[in-house]
């Protein structure tokens, strides 16, 4: 049986806005018995993952697959082996099944801007089906219009083409070599729309990145 456990408040955590909507939606659904299971990505979010466990949540890790061996240390060291899985997962395209799916809540703090937009919105087609009906998507996105989008050659270009590198003076600062596709408040209204989730809330964080909240209906 998935307990709740008190020994920390999760919601007392560092997380950010997103991620406390996230947690307070498994509070919720956890108030009337239910059990939740979420998918959460990158492993670099283990602590967000943690957390959910915390709150009674079984929750899978989704990851490129040489990442396996770090999620199951982050889970051994955490005490959670039993309530927290790793599933390989690939931005690219989601193909396979995932561990502990169909979910009830999907946050994906990062990994979308490494793909172009085509591929980002049938990778959240593909992400929103393996929801449950009612169950909720949470996307945080790097914004075009935070410090990253200055001198960013994509700027000026449709979603459907922005995939290019950062101007090196910010890809140096955030050691982010490779091609992003940065998106603005509308592009991510957009990308949820056209994978077919209902799209609940988009917001703009102070630093200029993007969140948004769909869900499968």
């Amino acid at each position: 049986m998935n307990t709740v456990h008190t020994t920390a408040n999760p919601l007392a955590t560092g997380a950010d806005e997103l991620e406390r909507l996230a947690l307070e939606e498994i509070v919720r659904r956890r108030r009337f018995g239910d059990p939740v299971a979420a998918l959460v990505a990158p492993v670099g979010a283990a602590d967000l993952a943690i957390a959910m466990v915390k709150l009674g949540a079984r929750v899978t890790l989704g990851d490129e697959a040489a990442m396996a061996d770090r999620a199951q240390t982050l889970a051994s060291a955490a005490g959670f082996d039993d309530e927290l899985a790793f599933s390989p997962l690939d931005f690219h395209q989601l193909d396979d099944d995932l561990a502990g799916e169909p979910f009830d809540l999907v946050v994906i703090r990062r990994g979308l801007c490494g793909v172009p937009y085509e591929d980002a919105r049938r990778f959240v087609h593909q992400l929103l089906l393996r929801l449950k009906i009612g169950g909720k998507l949470y996307v945080s996105i790097l914004g075009l219009h935070s410090e990253l989008g200055d001198g960013y050659a994509g700027a000026d270009q449709g979603l459907g083409e922005r995939f290019c590198g950062l101007a090196p003076a910010m890809a140096k600062k955030y050691d982010l070599h490779r091609p992003v596709c940065l998106y603005s408040e509308r592009n991510l209204f957009t990308l949820l729309l056209e994978a077919g989730g209902s799209v609940l809330r988009t917001f703009t964080t102070t630093h200029g990145n993007v969140k948004g909240i769909a869900v499968r209906v």
